[in-house]
């Protein structure tokens, strides 16, 4: 089916659009990735789904889409590969998903981060990685233990890229700011660590992760990353196979100060902090320790 039919049934507003089948979500997205579309109708779509909203069974069908689509990496034997994606980066804070990803590493771990900047004005975590050293447009390839890798969305899928980039000209998020946190571009095994900012999208995040069946850490993140927030541990649900158990509850009290937490959050000043907390001179974050820790445990089970 064309697009515009598609357009009819979610663009009739808040209260009168209808909502599509998992099959039908998986079509229209297909569509927009493969770049069958005009600006227009991308720009339609975009428009009619922010004002709708995704159901889960939408979501789990645009997953579907991208994941026929996506250039995947490599599998390889050995534990699962932990997916952070990063697209949110700094704003107030440090961008520290580049310290989650080395922590990982260091226990074993291997670890895929993806992302491309959406916003301007805030610091991408690829440019702390570039600090630190971490190529972040090498080819991908499988990962072994200990070893952390960057993809850019690009790579990954061009189409994806230019709908997250919609945002630039239009000014609103669309599906698939949501979905790039809820995909997994492994061809093996991964557990998928994903985040939200709004309560509003805890429910939703956590409905399509159950309906997919996938295997995730779901937490509130920091700035929109998904690296637990450094002063104060939030809740965390792990997902195995899509079953949903509390891995961690909220820590209570006020914000913590932190020794050596850069008030600069440059990729240059956030890189030599993540250099002196591996190297043992800064302690590791708590909160952050906490979530490697639930992160292998469940790659340990899934594995």
């Amino acid at each position: 089916m064309g697009i515009s039919a598609y357009i009819k049934e979610i663009g009739r507003g808040k209260d009168g659009a209808r909502a599509l089948s998992r099959e039908q979500a998986c079509d229209l997205l297909g569509q927009v990735l493969d770049g069958q579309v005009s600006d227009l109708e991308i720009g339609a779509f975009c428009l009619a789904m922010r004002i709708k909203g995704e159901t889960p069974a939408e979501m789990a069908g645009f997953l579907d889409a991208l994941h026929v689509r996506l250039q995947k990496l490599p599998h390889a034997p050995g534990l699962p590969v932990v997916v952070l994606p990063s697209y949110n980066g700094a704003r107030k804070l440090p961008v520290l998903t580049p310290l989650l990803a080395l922590l990982l590493a260091r226990r074993g771990g291997r670890v895929l981060v993806h992302g491309t900047p959406t916003e301007d004005r805030r610091v991408a975590a690829s440019s702390v990685l570039e600090a630190l050293g971490i190529p972040t447009s090498a080819p991908l390839k499988a990962l072994q233990a200990g070893e952390v890798a960057f993809a850019p969305t690009e790579t990954l899928l061009p189409g994806l890229k230019r709908l997250l980039d919609v945002r630039r000209v239009v000014g609103l998020r669309n599906p698939a700011h949501s979905l790039v946190k809820l995909m997994s571009p492994c061809a093996g095994p991964s557990v998928l660590v994903s985040s939200y900012t709004h309560p509003e999208y805890a429910l939703s995040m956590a409905a399509t992760l159950a309906l997919t069946g996938q295997t995730a850490l779901l937490l509130r993140g920091t700035e929109g990353e998904v690296v637990a927030d450094a002063r104060r541990t939030p809740e965390m649900t792990a997902y195995l196979g899509g079953q949903a158990r509390t891995a961690q509850t909220a820590q209570a009290g006020p914000l913590q100060a932190l020794p050596g937490l850069p008030q600069d959050i440059s990729a240059e000043s956030t890189a030599r902090y993540i250099r002196q907390v591996m190297a043992g001179e800064l302690p590791v974050p708590g909160p952050i320790a906490c979530q490697v820790d639930h992160i292998l445990q469940l790659a340990e089970q899934a594995r």
